[in-house]
């Protein structure tokens, strides 16, 4: 098995060469490859494909890099590196401070730009906190970014898992519906929490937990959900 197989990578960048030799590189190297060609189609794939990594562009045609780098660590703590053609020294001093944790400078090699990422993933690995959730016979991986219940796998949409795991990595918090809406679906998202009660009655039914006698998410009305800390 290739080194990258399990890891998806999301670029964001606006040049259709740059995408293609990415796509093909990535590829063959065992990689599930991702793209947007703007901040705002990054921002959708972001929540809806939950990549392992990030590359970025600082050059958007919709809005500054280093603005969308801000928006992406609110919605996710995945490594990110900045691949861009901007050299000054002051362009990577605002990118590393807005929360990219490496820059590589247009053009680059393909051997370097794999290491960098293996390294990132490697780190992230090492690093990352726990790697899973475990709470009677339900269990979240971390890694493979599953859900297991009894041992099975649990099919869950991109959407439904991220709202598995901000919980289950906050178990034993009270997460607000505001929080939970703004992780998920931006800082922009709407106040109206139907689209996150719909996503929550798919949840519990798939892992079989009645809110009236819940045994992994628990209700606080009119304020948000907490999940009942990890025994592991």
């Amino acid at each position: 098995m290739e080194v990258g197989t399990k890891y998806k990578i999301l670029s964001i960048d606006e040049e259709r060469e740059v995408q293609y030799f990415l796509k093909k590189k990535f590829l063959q190297n065992g990689y599930k490859f991702y793209t947007a060609r703007d901040g705002k189609e990054g921002m959708v794939q972001l929540a809806n494909t939950c990549p392992d990594l990030v590359l970025l562009d600082l050059i958007l045609p919709d809005m500054d890099g280093i603005d969308l780098i801000r928006r992406m660590r609110q919605l996710s703590d995945c490594p990110l590196i900045v691949v861009s053609s901007k050299e000054r020294e002051q362009d990577k001093v605002s990118a590393l401070d807005a929360g990219a944790d490496d820059y590589v400078t247009k053009p680059f090699g393909s051997e370097e730009l794999l290491a960098r990422i293996r390294c990132a993933l490697r780190f992230r690995k090492l690093y990352g906190g726990q790697s899973s959730y475990q709470r009677k016979e339900l269990q979240v991986d971390f890694e493979k970014r599953i859900v297991l219940l009894q041992g099975e796998q649990v099919h869950m949409t991109p959407v439904e898992y991220r709202i598995m795991e901000y919980l289950a990595r906050n178990s034993g918090k009270m997460i607000t519906y505001q929080m939970l809406l703004e992780k998920i679906w931006g800082p922009y998202a709407s106040g109206n929490n139907k689209i996150l009660r719909v996503n929550m009655t798919n949840i519990r039914r798939k892992i079989g937990d009645n809110p009236a006698e819940p045994k992994y998410i628990f209700t606080e009305a009119g304020v948000g959900y907490r999940m009942a800390e990890s025994s592991e």
